[in-house]
């Protein structure tokens, strides 16, 4: 009986958060759980050292909790990094729901998921992220005020969206410019994986602009709808990965490039929305510069959607926020340029400047 006993065990990882592989000496991690309306979320507090933590809330279908725990540790993270990167005074966080956001979303199950996020006292700041839309982000507000994203009829700035798609197009076209020697899309073969809120308007963007956009994603319904909208060609091959394109936009879910795909892409740059495109920073960023292939670092080019509800904050207008976004095509070439010179994967490069930034300011603050 004892051995059957440790040997369930085994089956269990003995550290649930400080063991994860994704935990990255993040400050604080708040499980949540209500037996009346069903919900059992995750937030994740990474670092506050510019400010409070801000990030969205994904509602996802998880196999298990592990891979919730994973993804809200990765996700935070890369949530700290991006509002360092692009000069806000904000820190990291991100939270999860795990559930089907179609079938098990209720207002009562974001109003129980909003007094937890109240409770914080202004600690984590939450927003939309995937499975969310503006008016859950009213129903939130409705009992914290530590919401942004909310809509503009309530004095919000609305579906971020939009702002993080127009901020991923300049990250695109900025790249461009460092391979190709002009940010011109018109005739370049783009790659758009993943067509939700974000995809679709990238979509727009990169059609306006004459590009051949292929696009792909898990729902047929989808697809054909922004591909007779947009007239984008939808990809029906067997391996994405391995097709002959200019540019791969992955703008579904992350880890996309992994070991499996990273010596299969044959695009000459990569630049999308999706959050942790890398599913191992190290490894696969220097395959891809091995490669010469052209990584526009996700946290940086989709930080678009994070300056738009900042502004709810710091009370700027949206001709500030269009104009912040617009500098992402700006600090992508720096970096892009720096990552050269450098002989370090863009990644990195990235990063230098996000710690950096964060590490200035933990000295002010010890002073």
């Amino acid at each position: 009986m004892v051995s059957e006993v440790l040997n369930a065990n085994e089956l269990y990882k003995v550290d649930p958060v400080f063991g994860q592989q994704s935990f990255n000496n993040h400050e604080q991690i708040v499980f949540c759980n209500d037996k009346d309306t069903g919900l059992k979320a995750i937030i994740g507090i990474h670092n506050t050292v510019l400010g409070p933590a801000l990030g969205g809330t994904r509602m996802w279908n998880y196999n298990n909790e592990w891979e919730a725990l994973n993804d809200v540790l990765r996700l935070s993270r890369g949530m700290t990094y991006k509002a360092a990167v692009t000069g806000l005074n904000l820190g990291g966080g991100k939270a999860v729901i795990i559930g089907d956001a179609k079938t098990q979303k209720t207002p009562e199950l974001m109003k129980r998921f909003g007094e937890f996020v109240n409770s914080l006292g202004g600690k984590y700041i939450t927003a939309e992220d995937v499975g969310m839309e503006t008016s859950d982000m009213d129903l939130v507000h409705e009992v914290t005020p530590y919401v942004t994203g909310i809509s503009e009829s309530k004095g919000g700035a609305g579906n971020p969206s939009p702002v993080t798609a127009y901020g991923v197009y300049m990250g695109m076209k900025a790249a461009a410019k460092f391979k190709f020697g002009t940010d011109n899309l018109e005739g370049k073969s783009i790659l758009v994986q993943g067509i939700g809120h974000v995809g679709e308007t990238l979509v727009d963007y990169l059609t306006k602009e004459g590009a051949k956009v292929i696009i792909s994603d898990i729902s047929e319904a989808r697809l054909e709808t922004v591909s007779k909208l947009y007239g984008a060609t939808i990809y029906r091959g067997s391996d994405l990965y391995s097709e002959a394109v200019d540019i791969y936009a992955p703008c579904a879910l992350g880890a996309t490039i992994n070991d499996d795909t990273v010596n299969k892409i044959q695009a000459q740059v990569i630049a999308g929305a999706a959050n942790n495109q890398l599913a191992n920073e190290q490894i696969h960023g220097a395959i891809l510069q091995d490669r010469g292939i052209v990584y526009a670092p996700d946290f940086l080019i989709n930080a678009g959607g994070i300056i738009n509800v900042y502004a709810e904050i710091a009370k700027y207008g949206k001709d500030e926020i269009m104009s912040k976004t617009q500098n992402i095509y700006n600090t992508t070439l720096e970096i892009l340029t720096n990552a050269d010179t450098h002989k370090i994967t863009t990644n990195q490069a990235a990063l230098y400047v996000a710690k950096a930034r964060i590490d200035a300011r933990k000295k002010e603050n010890n002073k």
